[in-house]
């Protein structure tokens, strides 16, 4: 008997491709797409309306059944939600990370369950195996280089890893995919990635956060590091930790937003050597690989999805924190943002910068 596997496609030429090389490795493949928000642009971004219609398409090319499951609500409590509450609170979200967490590896890995799916699928860049050095299946980079996406895929649950399928994880890159997507006729091949936030479709997150936050933007003061004052913000939400562009105040050396106060509802800036550090902390960690740490381990770790991994050696705190100290200072690390650790090509876990 066939083991069937339930992919998650969004239309999009990545997860089209993935189902044919399930199908070709001998898996019963059953697609389906998460619809996750109300939308009116016309735009198929992945969780649209119209992005289901195309996945719709792709399966019935591919003569596979396909499922669409309504997740708006689910989606507006674990990720819209999330994405206001971190801005209100002056940090930076990644609402990808928020929804690989809660809704696939959480509400889609549950409806694959109740089809009788031994293991569930993406498109994503990365790889799940087994590993004899740690006598446990791991969640390692791809073969994509700049391409991998194991950095968003950090919450995977350690137990779930066994069950979860990367078809693309052996690619080095999207030409390749697109190759296969034309060799068997997918409209889908040619289709250009977006870029863009899923639920904000016009990329103008300003605009959303103002139309949909019950919290109203103030005007604030902006600072030196020295507290003194240098002209007006028209609310935190407009700046993130190291911009340069668009502060809105004039000076004969460069600044760089520094530091967002919330208690005092202030912007700092400062020189661009200010936004370097050494250290940070994060919380909500979940750790993919299950090993005993019981003291400093040095890691390759990312603070953001298209930084590079740098050396840097984490310490194991309470409460599902860590410490990490970089072997060299980082720039403009974010609060809300997530970093990443490894060792070697294995995910080690990942956490939200605090």
């Amino acid at each position: 008997m066939k083991k069937r596997v339930l992919l998650g496609m969004s239309g999009g030429v990545d997860s089209s491709v993935a189902a044919i090389l399930l199908k070709e490795q001998g898996y019963e493949v059953i697609g389906a797409t998460m619809k996750l928000w109300e939308d009116d642009s016309n735009k198929k971004n992945c969780g649209s309306s119209l992005a289901d219609k195309d996945a719709k398409k792709v399966c019935k090319d591919l003569e596979i059944d396909h499922y669409t499951f309504d997740f708006r609500k689910e989606f507006k409590e674990c990720v819209i939600n999330n994405f206001i509450d971190t801005y209100n609170k002056a940090m930076t979200p990644n609402p990808c990370v928020q929804c690989n967490k809660f809704m696939k590896f959480n509400y889609f890995y549950n409806e694959a369950r109740k089809l009788n799916c031994e293991y569930i699928a993406t498109g994503h860049y990365a790889k799940t195996e087994f590993s004899n050095k740690y006598n446990q299946y791991v969640l390692k980079k791809s073969n994509a280089g700049k391409k991998d996406q194991s950095y968003v895929l950090y919450n995977i649950p350690n137990k779930m890893i066994q069950n979860v399928i990367f078809p693309l994880g052996e690619f080095e890159n999207k030409e390749q995919i697109r190759k296969i997507a034309s060799k068997y006729n997918l409209e889908t091949a040619n289709r250009p990635d977006s870029q863009e936030i899923c639920f904000i479709p016009d990329n103008d997150y300003v605009s959303f956060l103002n139309k949909n936050s019950d919290k109203k933007q103030t005007k604030g003061n902006i600072v030196d590091k020295k507290g003194n004052i240098l002209g007006k913000h028209n609310g935190l939400i407009n700046y993130t930790i190291g911009q340069r562009k668009g502060i809105g105040i004039s000076s004969t050396t460069p600044l760089y937003v520094v530091e967002l106060n919330l208690d005092r509802n202030e912007v700092i800036v400062g020189e661009e050597k200010d936004i370097y550090s050494n250290t940070l902390f994060a919380q909500n960690v979940n750790y993919t690989l299950d090993i005993n740490i019981d003291g400093p381990i040095v890691v390759e770790a990312k603070i953001r999805y298209s930084a590079k991994c740098v050396e840097a050696t984490l310490h194991k705190l309470k409460d599902n924190k860590v410490l990490l100290e970089f072997k060299e200072p980082q720039r403009a690390i974010t609060k809300g943002q997530s970093v990443v650790f490894y060792i070697d090509d294995i995910v080690l876990g990942g956490g939200i910068i605090a």
